[in-house]
């Protein structure tokens, strides 16, 4: 068991001297790197107060602002100034910036003069309470042993427009959004249903940022041993996310043949990286922090096809493909706000099998649960910034198990990006059991047992 341990500090070492923070939830991206004078944005149509409220949670700034002053940003830059970045954000609204010696750092933002700027901007420190997205008009339903689909959506006057025998998981159409809720109501008391829920939306993934420099970080190099796919301890990591590139000659034989649930014929840049990709390096270099080779390969199920955003009835979908496809992890770097009844149904079953699941706690500094890394049995992983502290976007919930790197340096070509957030986090914590596996064998419940002690969440730093 020490051995096991030692194994799993190694990550620890990951991520060097990386100071990255910023938020990285949604469409809209802005990281604040404080130690480098470097931000980087893609920002469309934010209004100034939540734009403020960001800016003043990652800097840790006191911002005061002249009542009235309004401002929508909506620019896309990289590795600029502090200064240079504010005059983007900020557009035609004047702002001075005043350090101090004892105390935070002020900024002031205002249309006519410093001395208007009176109204001070709390940092962002919760959300809203969330929001339910679903599509409109489809619902999923689990049927018990020995009931007829096509009898019950004719029933209620729908169509089946995907279907899995096999788990008894079935995804049905209806005409509009009030037929749909009057159907949820009826079939949620049928006794020939055993789970049925609205079909959920997941938040688009988080976008890698290109870099200028790595800060020494390098591309992963592993070796990959000669690999028995029916021997237990040759874990393979079933990887729920985006479509994955090309990895480069030494890293691909890692990659098992692609899986993609979405029935999309998909695209992938050839200059620009998934977070797919970034994943799977991700994991990768936490297998390599371990040993220079390797039995753990990486089974990549595609449940975003060609759209930015995935539902839950792809993502059950993804999930039974990877444990079909043999794999004994789950890395499933990707959040929603809703938890559902039939995902719930067929990610228990996963875990009844014996298969390890890491998901992502969320992007969002609040204690608000995500899913599915609030689903019992889920090791739910949230973010740590290069200092050890909790992450300033970092989910910090009573569900979170967790805490592991949140930045990850990867590498499309020659060129190296930066993917920051939970979900870097959870690649690292998949990378490190699958990698602890194959090294030694040890047993799953040992693996996560060790991981659970060190990996500890530290508590929520103030500003």
């Amino acid at each position: 068991m020490n051995l096991l341990r030692v194994k799993v500090l190694l990550v620890l070492a990951l991520v060097g001297g990386w100071a990255l923070l910023g938020r990285a939830a949604g469409t809209n991206l802005l990281v604040w790197q404080a130690d480098r004078n470097q931000v980087s944005a893609d920002i469309r149509g934010e209004s100034l107060w939540p734009l403020l409220e960001d800016i003043a949670h990652q800097t840790g700034w006191h911002i005061f602002v002249e009542p009235g002053a309004a401002h929508e940003a909506s620019v896309k830059f990289r590795n600029l100034t502090a200064g240079d970045a504010l005059q983007k954000l900020l557009g035609d609204l004047n702002y001075a910036f005043v350090p101090q010696t004892n105390g935070p750092q002020e900024l002031y933002v205002f249309s006519t003069t410093i001395q208007h700027a009176t109204q001070q901007v709390a940092a962002k420190t919760a959300r809203p309470a969330p929001v339910k997205r679903h599509v409109a008009n489809q619902l999923m339903v689990h049927l018990k042993s020995g009931a007829n689909i096509d009898a019950i959506a004719k029933a209620h006057g729908a169509k089946v427009i995907s279907r899995n025998d096999k788990l008894g998981i079935y995804l049905l159409e209806f005409s509009d959004a009030s037929t749909t809720d009057s159907a949820l109501t009826s079939l949620q008391t049928d006794p020939l249903v055993a789970s049925v829920d609205y079909n959920y939306q997941f938040d688009p993934p988080v976008t890698p940022q290109q870099l200028a420099s790595t800060g020494g970080t390098g591309p992963v190099s592993l070796t990959l041993d000669s690999n028995n796919s029916s021997d237990p301890c040759n874990p393979v990591v079933g990887l729920i996310d985006t479509g994955v590139q090309s990895l480069g000659s030494s890293l691909d034989p890692f990659v098992m043949k692609s899986v993609n649930v979405t029935g999309d014929s998909t695209s992938l840049s050839a200059t620009t990286p998934t977070h797919g990709t970034a994943m799977a390096q991700t994991i990768l270099r936490a297998v390599s922090q371990q040993s220079s080779s390797s039995s753990v390969r990486i089974l990549p199920v595609n449940v975003y096809g060609s759209s930015e955003t995935t539902t839950s009835w792809n993502v059950a979908l993804g999930v039974q493909a990877a444990v079909d496809g043999g794999a004994t992890v789950l890395n499933m770097s990707l959040a929603g706000t809703t938890d559902g009844a039939v995902l719930d149904d067929i990610i228990q079953q996963a875990l009844a099998k014996g298969v390890v699941i890491f998901a992502a706690a969320g992007n969002e500094p609040v204690t608000t649960p995500n899913y599915p890394a609030a689903i019992p049995g889920v090791n739910a992983v949230t973010a740590l910034s290069s200092s050890g502290q909790l992450a300033s976007y970092a989910d910090y919930g009573s569900f979170v198990d967790m805490a592991l790197p949140g930045s990850s340096v990867v590498y499309l070509g020659n060129q190296a990006w930066v993917v920051q957030g939970t979900s870097s986090a959870t690649a690292y914590a998949s990378g490190v059991a699958a990698g602890t596996k194959a090294s030694g064998c040890a047993s799953w419940s040992d693996i996560e047992s060790a991981m659970l002690k060190k990996f500890t969440v530290p508590q929520q730093s103030s500003n």
